[in-house]
């Protein structure tokens, strides 16, 4: 009984009408729009291509790894997902991933990898996403 006064008590500070939202991940339309990351799941998988589980733990690659890192998001330029790009380094070789807003920023990133690791030792897997 005191649970119910004071859910009830709650709804009404709240402006509500005891009409509870339905969970969304149980709706028709949640379900409908479910993202669907299959592809990427695949791919990931492949021989050959890397993940952030690659990351060496040498330290120079970590230091490496690092100062990238700390240059793109120094970037107020960036975006959110340009923030978020996967670097990975392993015997002293950066790879790039993840999407990006623009070819401007894919450009961007590559160029402040270039800058710290060298033009022989990146590899740009960076995708641009349509916005």
């Amino acid at each position: 009984m005191k649970t119910w006064i004071m859910a009830t008590g709650l709804a009404l500070a709240l402006g509500t009408t005891g009409a509870w939202a339905a969970d969304p991940s149980t709706t028709a339309e949640a379900a409908q729009n479910a993202p669907d990351n299959t592809g990427r799941n695949v791919r990931d998988r492949q021989d050959g291509v890397l993940t952030p589980m690659d990351q060496s733990n040498a330290p120079a690659d970590v230091e490496l790894t690092k100062k990238i890192r700390q240059a793109v998001v120094a970037d107020d330029g960036l975006s959110m997902d340009a923030h978020n790009v996967k670097i990975i380094a392993a015997d002293g070789i950066v790879t790039l991933r993840g999407p990006v807003n623009s070819p401007g920023e894919r450009a961007k990133i590559e160029a402040t990898a270039v800058k710290i690791a060298g033009v022989k030792n990146v590899r740009n897997n960076l995708e641009v996403v349509a916005q």
